[in-house]
């Protein structure tokens, strides 16, 4: 799988109800702990005094990533999205194989 940068801004749309935020937001905590545990969501932050989330998600490649990862996100309708695919740097102190 290739790592992929993606920010994420989410907007509700004026009147909505409370209830269907609500309703929305538990079940994408709920999918977001499904797409870490299949390993396509390694790690998420949110910007302090920001409404914006800022993650690492894994994919086959961006066709993959807008369909069956975040087009499955219970808010993604809500959401707009920077995606930038990401490749190794050969000074990351993370590397796992040097010779990548």
């Amino acid at each position: 799988m290739r790592d992929f940068l993606v920010e994420i801004t989410t907007t509700v749309p004026e009147g909505t109800s409370q209830d269907e935020v609500d309703r929305r937001r538990a079940a994408e905590a709920v999918r977001a702990g499904e797409l870490a545990a299949t390993g396509h969501l390694a790690r998420l932050w949110r910007p302090v005094g920001e409404l914006r989330s800022i993650g690492i998600w894994r994919a086959d490649d961006e066709d993959e990533l807008h369909e069956k990862v975040l087009g499955t996100l219970p808010l993604r309708p809500w959401m707009s999205l920077t995606v930038t695919a990401l490749e190794s740097h050969p000074n990351d102190p993370g590397r796992s194989d040097p010779s990548a």
